[in-house]
């Protein structure tokens, strides 16, 4: 997806994709007609996501299968597994309904600038590993 669709969405208009498979919306609500997708979009132009939007997913059994499901996959993939936030599952079963939308600024100003990378526009300096 990052290396092959995402820099062609949205080349000549804005493009939003939506209804994303349940399972890569690790954080989003199922959908009510069709759980098998998730509330959730992301708003591209010219190959840059500038948004992110999903409802909460509130629900702290079914988030807890999601999570669990994601460290069995990581630990198929890459031998690791992390325990899950016990806090945060908690915490869950007193949120309301809610959703949201992340706006990326730093994107933006990308796209405004004709900037190839991000950090090109980051205004404190991105400090690399080993450095």
């Amino acid at each position: 997806m990052v290396e092959k669709i995402e820099p062609n969405i949205g080349n000549g208009r804005a493009t939003i994709l939506y209804e994303y498979p349940a399972p890569l919306a690790a954080l989003a609500r199922p959908k009510p007609p069709d759980p098998s997708v998730a509330e959730r979009f992301e708003l591209y132009a010219c190959g840059v996501e500038l948004a992110n939007a999903f409802g909460e997913l509130t629900d702290p059994d079914l988030q807890r299968r999601r999570l669990e499901a994601e460290m069995a996959e990581k630990e198929r993939i890459y031998g690791e597994r992390y325990p899950l936030d016990e806090d945060f599952l908690a915490a869950l079963a007193h949120v309301p309904p809610a959703s949201g939308a992340a706006l990326g600024f730093d994107r933006l100003v990308m796209l405004a600038t004709g900037a190839a990378r991000i950090e090109q526009v980051l205004w404190t300096p991105v400090v690399e590993a080993g450095r």
